[in-house]
């Protein structure tokens, strides 16, 4: 949901093609950024809905990526990994929004942030118990709520 209070706020506009090139895209800068692979068949699209503060859910076609991708990186570098994306992503307008350093499979790594401008919002972190699931490195990016071009924003 947009920060203003106002329900009716226009929209950021992109088209759901561009908004998962986007995705695409920024996960792949940020593992070049840490010096790490990414397992593109591990790729995950999620088209969300729009939820309003009361539970409102419109039908004019707003949504809003979730978007994800493993990297094999082991458990040994993701403190390394969240370090370099606390001290560059800042500088692209990312508010840091949750850190942690990797200290074991119950306290793996954390970076989410989220950029001021325009809402989009990045996480990076620890997956997998390492017990059951092998531990991997997720990058993961989210955008605002948005409205296809052309399409006529409902209002509330």
């Amino acid at each position: 949901m947009s920060r203003s209070e106002d329900p009716n706020t226009p929209l950021p506009r992109m088209a759901k093609d561009a908004a998962l090139q986007w995705a695409k895209d920024y996960t792949a800068y940020m593992a070049r950024l840490t010096d790490v692979d990414l397992l593109p068949d591990t790729a995950k699209v999620n088209w969300e809905a729009c939820i309003g503060e009361n539970d409102e859910v419109a039908d004019d076609g707003r949504y809003s990526l979730f978007y994800y991708v493993y990297s094999p990186a082991p458990a040994t570098e993701h403190t390394r990994i969240v370090r370099k994306l606390r001290s560059e992503l800042p500088e692209q307008g990312y508010e840091m929004t949750s850190y942690r350093e990797f200290k074991s499979a119950y306290a793996s790594a954390v970076f989410r942030a989220r950029n001021k401008k325009n809402d989009y919002s990045v996480e990076a972190d620890t997956v997998g118990s390492g017990k059951t699931r092998p531990q991997r490195f997720s990058f993961a990016v989210r955008t605002p709520c948005m409205l296809p071009p052309g399409a006529k924003q409902q209002q509330f």
